[in-house]
């Protein structure tokens, strides 16, 4: 037993019905897009209950298909999840759920929303406000809830946007 598998009566049953309902290739591909930091092949294959070979066959296999990053610098090699390819994913479902329509309007929504956001902070980059600007507890908390309200709203003004894109160009992306 690896260090990443459940003990024995903490929810042994669900990992054993996941491994045998799940080929290796889907074992691995679930486990990478779980993987929040650079991790090696032999870790992912200990989570993915594999062997490192074919762990590492099915990620170079997932690299190739734009889903996993590798850092070929780092010795053995390490893998995680294209947050990109997530994004995609996440705006094709959008695309398939919504109408060109609700996916506009929810675009002008947000647009409104981040310029409420860009109006407040006097700036177009969340990441450059202050929250630690006083020394008034609630009001460093209300800051930092509203900045990440705004890095959410940023993120789901990308995901519509590319929605958009996709819908109104059946599935394919016009480069920019």
């Amino acid at each position: 037993m690896s260090e990443f598998d459940p003990a024995p009566g903490d929810g042994n049953d669900a990992f054993q019905r996941w491994q045998s309902d799940t080929d290796t290739f889907d074992r691995v591909y679930d486990v990478v897009l779980g993987v929040t930091t650079p991790t090696t092949y032999r870790d992912i294959a200990d989570r993915a209950d594999c062997s490192a070979n074919a762990a590492k066959k099915h990620l170079d296999r997932l690299t190739e298909m734009g889903v996993v990053q590798k850092d070929e610098q780092s010795r053995p090699a390490r893998y995680e999840r294209d947050d990109g390819y997530l994004e995609w994913q996440e705006a094709s479902r959008i695309a398939r759920e919504l109408s060109v329509e609700e996916i506009i309007d929810r675009v002008a929504d947000l647009e409104a929303e981040q310029q409420t956001y860009e109006q407040r902070f006097e700036t177009a980059d969340p990441e450059s406000v202050t929250v630690f600007d006083t020394t008034d507890h609630e009001a460093i908390h209300e800051r930092m809830q509203a900045v990440s309200k705004w890095q959410a709203t940023t993120r789901d003004l990308r995901l519509y946007e590319l929605a958009r894109q996709l819908a109104q160009n059946d599935g394919h992306l016009i480069p920019a």
